[in-house]
This record gives C-alpha cells, structure tokens and sequence, in this order.
C-alpha cells in the first residue's frame, strides 16, 4: 500500500491541502430551530418551466430595466447578455473587461475569469438608466443604458484592492451598498471559502456625489446578496456561511445598528425586494448532517483538506444535493412562502429569484438555463 501511494498513478496528491487553510468554528444550532418551519411539501418549483437551455451559461444575475425590457443576465463569459425576445434572442448588452476581444475566448474557462471578468450582483439606477455591476474581479462597474464596455468605479477600499465584489443594491438618498464576500479568496475560489466559514465579509456604503466610502458591516461569513427595504428603512444582507439575512438599519431608532433578521434553512444566494417590500431569498444549498457536525469542529475541515482528493469533491459531500428552495420574507421578518424542489426536477441549484410580472425568474451561477415559475395570481389580477 505504501508503495502505491508512492507511485500515485492517479495523481492524487496533487489535490492535497489547500495551503493557509484556515477553517473557523461556528456553533450548532438548536435541533429543534426549523420545527415549525412551513416547508413546501408540494414541491411547488416542479412546476418551474427552464428557460434558454444551453443558451447561456452560469446567469447568476438578473435584471430589468425602466422599460420592462430583459431579463439582462451576467453570465461566465464576463458578458452582461439582454433577452430581446424570441426573434431577436440573447444579444450582447455589456462586457466587463477591456481585454475582451483579445484574451476572452467563446466558451468560458475559469482560469480565465480573472481576466474575461464574472459579473455577479446587477441593479439598474432609476434616475440615470445606468447598469451598475458587481464584477467579483474587476471590481463596481457602470454603464450607459445602451451598453458596451462598463467602466471600473470602485476596485478598492482604503487603498486596499477588493477580493470578491458580489453583489449591490442603492438606496433613496443617492447611495450605493455592496458586499465583499471576503477578503482572503477570489470567486474561482468560493469552494475553499465556503469550507473555511471565515468570517472577512463586508457591506460597503459608497456616496455617488461624494465618492466616499464606508464599511457598514464586518465579520460577515461570505457577505452575499443585498436587498434595500422598500421604505429605505434597512437594508438585508445574505450572509452565505451564516446560514441568515442580517439587517442594517438605515433610518429611524435604530440607525447604524445591525440586527438578525432571519436564520435559514440553508446557506443563502441573493435577496431581492418585490413591488410590496417583501424579499425573495433563494437558498442554492440546504444544511446537512455532515456540513452541521464539521462547522462546530474545524478539526473535521482540516482533515478533509489533507485527504488527496479534490477540494470539489469535498465540497460536494459537505454541501450535500443541490435542490431549489427559495423564500419570501415580510419586511418584519416572517417567512410567507417557500417554494422548494427538492429532487431539481424543475429549477435546480438557484442562486437568485427575481419578481417580474406575476413570474419568479430564477438565476443560477452554475447552470445553463433561468427558471421561470408562475406565481399564483390574486383575486385582482384574476378579475383584470
């Protein structure tokens, strides 16, 4: 046996030990926290139709525009693509990197990201029309309303360069609040900081008439996605390895506190608000029985990072099956619905819900499709 591992004929020990390794310890919950927790016993998101199959790949990101045109979607590529409908189709809108047409090729690479760029966090800015992007490499970026190179507006804090931009959303006073999911990984890496569970995340607010930055929140495990209220009063962070929503209050009592909002029964994508101020979360990746035992034992994480295997591979058996759940959040805090497909049958491994239009369009950072599940009409709009 020895002389077999000597030999490596699979070249296994190649994948031994990702260096600086640095797992963090984080309580177990309570057994009975998701007692009474209303699952969706229906599997609601079967019934989710996939969208442009093959047509893109990873659209993390969704958006529309002032003039309900899109989605838009920022896909592996460092492309931001726009569906100008079914004669039209996908159309290039936007790009991230300035060495597109030299160093990107067609098919998107991982090695490649760094330089092609990964748009992940969309959001429009109402007054302007401009598309404002998360670039987990390049950085904040803006463009024009009819598109093209997106320029870099932000690329560091406090002179220090920013590691993984990821998403962003304004509020009604002229300000910009981004997260930066950590400062020890890049995105290429997201595998080796989910196991870590570091706690390096930030929320970002940036004035865009000052151009003054402030770190509003620190210590976030994976800093993810970021949703204002609609009344302006708070703004929701998802904090992926937290396993919640955290709240930052912007006005009011409360102003400049941060506070629990939710704790999920998963680890969080991206949250974003609806016409009535609540908040859809999608939930990519459920706990698991492993995942919970090792998180209170950095010892366990250490270990697999020594094993030869792939840090993929471990990944996967921490993270368990991918499945589809997503859940809507009242501003209060109370969970209102949740739609989940747990064996994938429809909508699979969602990392962003978006409303528009009676319809629930759902991102992936991984897959080459966007689900779209139709949401049960009202009275209202059964009678219109």
């Amino acid at each position: 046996m020895v002389a077999l591992l000597a030999w490596d004929p699979m070249d296994l020990w190649n994948y031994v030990g990702i260096a600086g390794f640095q797992p963090h310890y984080i309580p177990s919950l309570p057994a009975d926290t998701f007692k009474s927790f209303p699952w969706d016993a229906q599997n609601k998101l079967r019934d989710a139709e996939i969208k442009w199959a093959g047509e893109l790949q990873g659209p993390e990101s969704l958006a529309f525009d002032s003039q309900r045109r899109g989605p838009y979607a920022g896909v592996m590529d460092g492309r931001i693509v726009r569906y100008d409908g079914p004669h039209l189709g996908w159309t290039t809108f936007a790009y991230t990197s300035k060495n597109r047409s030299t160093a990107c090729p067609p098919a998107p690479i991982l090695a490649h990201e760094n330089v092609c760029g990964r748009p992940l966090g969309l959001r429009f800015h109402k007054e302007t029309g401009d598309l404002w992007i998360a670039d987990a490499y390049m950085g904040i970026m803006r463009v024009g309303a009819e598109g093209g190179e997106a320029e870099v507006v932000l690329s560091e804090i406090d002179g220090v360069p920013m590691m993984f931009p990821n998403d962003l959303d304004f509020d009604d006073e002229g300000n910009l609040y981004f997260t930066d999911s950590t400062t020890r990984w890049q995105y290429m890496n997201f595998v080796v900081e989910f196991l870590e569970a570091t706690n390096t995340g930030r929320l970002i607010k940036y004035n865009l008439a000052t151009k003054e930055t402030t770190v509003v929140m620190n210590n976030l495990r994976a800093a993810n996605g970021v949703a204002v209220s609609k009344d302006g009063m708070f703004v929701l962070v998802a904090e992926t390895r937290g396993g919640r929503l955290m709240r930052y209050w912007l006005k009011g009592e409360k102003a400049g506190t941060q506070e629990v909002f939710a704790v999920l029964p998963g680890w969080p994508d991206n949250v974003r608000s609806n016409d009535e101020g609540d908040f859809w979360v999608a939930v990519p990746v459920g706990r698991t029985k492993l995942d919970e035992f090792a998180l209170s034992r950095p010892w366990v994480r250490t270990l697999f990072n020594l094993l030869p295997i792939r840090i993929e591979t471990v990944f996967g058996w921490f993270a368990g099956k991918s499945h589809s759940m997503v859940l809507r959040y009242g501003p209060d805090g109370e969970v209102k619905e949740v739609l989940q497909d747990e064996e994938s049958y429809g909508a699979f491994f969602t990392t962003l819900a978006q409303e528009h239009d009676g319809k629930l369009y759902m991102g992936s950072a991984v897959k080459p499709h966007i689900a779209v599940y139709t949401l049960p009409s009202t009275p209202a709009q059964k009678f219109i």
